[in-house]
């Protein structure tokens, strides 16, 4: 049975590089029938926190990357890997340096192996210096440790990033003198920036904790994840869990390095967002307004749902839709200056408000079509384009200069609160 693993370390939040790695190894699993196990590398006890731990775990429930059995922690496995160690020491393998063991690494060797995504890569022992197993300090060395604890989890594959390539002929040794099969070995070409450096937060966010309060769906993010290194043999961008499962091979994964496009991801996102219900969307944007000043309880559920239908084709991520949508919620809402002075300072424009307000006064229907009829009707007797109408109007009952069809929105609105704000004006 495939088995492979995740090992976070509880030092701080999960990267979106750390993510995309746990990502792959769980589509690996998904598609094989296998085990996708977590292992919890937290031998530093001095940087290891339980708040990082419980985020990192979180986010990847929130990504619907869960995985089977309990997870491993390395905290409470030192005398294990001591015992390997002295194991090792008694063999003649490794010698002691004060209370530290050390392997001894034997020079002028070449180390194979055959990686899944990079082909053939050959290792000479003479860059390897002698391997520190136990430090002085009694905790484990990071490549001794993995060795042993990925032995006994039985993984099968080891699917990491590239930055791990250099540590792979170290722990091959170490496989070897602990008499263990080899697993098979996949690096993933590193994820970078736009400008080709390394995704750092000078390119912006970098945590999956901060994408879910930006407002992204963890189905949009892991899909774009998912394409940074593979693709399912064609120019599809939106692929259903399911899918991705059923096509994912690790044989498929680009070896070159994938660069993140934040505005890429937000076009996903995007997508995603159009494809769900307003009721779907609901408990979603209602968190979204949570963090904001906008009272979104303030409007009955099913104007709310309205609200959101005429939104959700326009937004990319479900944090846009406070400010967009705040004057649906509030009257204090914030008037854009440009606008006010553009449309609503000019008394030939504040008069065509006042003329359209009178016709919606005297109507019986008002509705998105009869409120868009009774505009081109006013704006033809008057001889002038509709827009000399519409946009003035817009900044009359939302006091901004976009948003969604200004006909729908004052339908939403409701004929007294619409004329209550075309009149102040």
């Amino acid at each position: 049975m495939v088995k492979v693993r995740f090992a976070p370390s509880p030092t701080g939040f999960l990267h979106l590089g750390s993510a995309r790695t746990a990502l792959f190894n769980w589509l690996y699993a998904r598609h094989a029938g296998g085990k996708f196990l977590l292992r919890v590398e937290d031998t530093d006890k001095t940087r290891s926190e339980k708040r990082f731990l419980d985020e990192i775990l979180d986010d990847l429930k929130w990504m619907g990357l869960e995985w089977d059995d309990e997870p491993v922690f390395q905290s409470g496995r030192f005398d294990i890997y001591r015992k390997k160690a002295e194991g090792l020491l008694s063999e003649g393998k490794a010698f002691r340096e004060g209370d530290a063991i050390i392997f001894t690494v034997g020079k002028s060797r070449q180390i194979e192996i055959d990686d899944i995504i990079h082909g053939k890569i050959t290792f000479n022992t003479d860059e390897i210096k002698p391997q520190v197993m136990i430090k002085s300090d009694g905790s484990p060395a990071y490549n001794f440790c993995c060795v042993v604890d990925d032995a006994e989890l039985g993984i099968t594959h080891i699917i990491r990033g590239d930055d791990h390539l250099s540590n792979t002929p170290k722990q091959v040794l170490f496989y070897e003198a602990l008499g263990l099969d080899l697993p098979k070995f996949a690096h993933i070409p590193l994820m970078m920036g736009q400008d080709g450096s390394k995704l750092s937060k000078r390119h912006g966010a970098v945590s999956v904790e901060e994408y879910r309060k930006e407002g992204f769906l963890p189905e949009a993010l892991t899909n774009y994840l998912t394409l940074l290194g593979w693709n399912p043999g064609d120019d599809r961008e939106i692929l259903s869990r399911e899918e991705t499962i059923r096509l994912f091979a690790l044989e498929d994964m680009s070896d070159v390095q994938a660069k993140f496009d934040t505005a890429k991801l937000k076009w996903i996102n995007a997508e995603y967002i159009k494809a769900l219900s307003a009721k779907e969307l609901m408990p979603l944007v209602k968190k979204a307004f949570e963090r904001s000043d906008c009272p979104f309880e303030a409007v009955p559920e099913e104007k709310a749902l309205k609200i959101i239908d005429l939104y959700k084709v326009r937004v990319k991520t479900l944090s846009e839709f406070p400010a967009l949508t705040e004057c649906f919620f509030k009257d204090d809402y914030v008037i854009e200056e440009k606008g006010a002075r553009k449309y609503l300072e000019v008394p030939d424009k504040v008069e065509n408000v006042k003329i359209f307000a009178g016709k919606i006064r005297e109507a019986k229907d008002f509705t998105a079509a009869e409120l868009e009829r009774l505009c081109r009707e006013t704006a033809e007797e008057k001889g002038i384009k509709a827009g000399e109408i519409i946009h003035p109007t817009r900044m009359a009952v939302s006091g901004t200069t976009q948003g969604a069809g200004l006909f729908e929105m004052m339908e939403i609105l409701g004929k007294e609160k619409v004329l209550e704000r075309m009149d102040r004006e």
